[in-house]
């Protein structure tokens, strides 16, 4: 692991803790060059896991766009990084038990169901977006639901 001040690769760890429930691990390093700390983090890689699209095109799963697309919901609302991590964390756990692809609109009505329970503003801003709204009907007919 590079030190992020000097970019020298001989660092050490100095501490690790597990965190996100056993889903990843927290690292304290140290640069053995200029003695800066920094911490990384460890979690597994759903590499394994296919995205099928609308389309029927295929991609590998990206964490990063979920976490985007999350992002964006809860803008400017009341989540912690950890929470939003247990988040995704639980999601994927689903879409790797059901096997290794899953279609793009599953993934989809996961993520608005699970905001649906979290937050109601983070959920019409998911929703409005996941379900391509273009009116003022299309928000009224959602929160009639």
């Amino acid at each position: 692991m590079k030190c992020p001040t000097c970019w020298n690769v001989d660092t050490k760890v100095v501490d690790s803790r597990v965190v996100e429930w056993g889903y990843a691990i927290r690292r304290r390093r140290e640069c053995e060059y200029c003695e800066e700390r920094f911490t990384t983090f460890e979690r597994r890689w759903n590499t394994d896991l296919v995205v099928i699209k609308r389309d029927g095109t295929k991609e590998l799963y990206d964490r990063m766009k979920i976490k985007k697309a999350l992002l964006l919901a809860f803008a400017k609302r009341e989540m912690t990084n950890e929470a939003m991590e247990e988040m995704i964390n639980s999601l994927e756990m689903k879409w790797t038990k059901s096997g290794s692809e899953i279609n793009s609109q599953d993934i989809g009505k996961d993520i608005v169901r699970l905001l649906k329970e979290k937050d109601p503003v983070a959920y019409v801003r998911f929703a409005s977006v996941y379900l391509s709204f273009n009116t003022l009907d299309d928000f009224k007919h959602l929160l009639k639901e």
